[in-house]
């Protein structure tokens, strides 16, 4: 074998070993990540939010019941266009 043979042989051994001990470590990251319940996670990520300064905002859904909207409704609904034009 050449010396540039037996270098590359080194690098691609070397390279192996890194790839193999970051599976490793990526595997116990998701071992430890993986019983965090998702409402833990919003907790924190509200926390951190609101830490760098985010004010969080509250919203309520609203329904109308003017006679206008309930017209515009009934119409919408009597036609026979199609819904969702290409």
């Amino acid at each position: 074998m050449s010396n540039q043979d037996a270098e590359l042989l080194e690098l691609v051994r070397s390279l192996t070993d890194r790839v193999e001990s970051l599976e490793v470590e990526i595997k116990q990251l998701r071992l430890l990540n993986a019983d965090v319940p998702e409402e833990t996670m919003v907790a924190i990520a509200a926390a951190v939010a609101a830490y760098l300064g985010h004010r969080a905002k509250r919203r309520q859904a609203r329904f109308t019941s003017s006679e206008i909207w309930r017209s515009g409704t009934r119409r919408r609904q009597h036609s026979h266009d199609p819904l969702h034009l290409r």
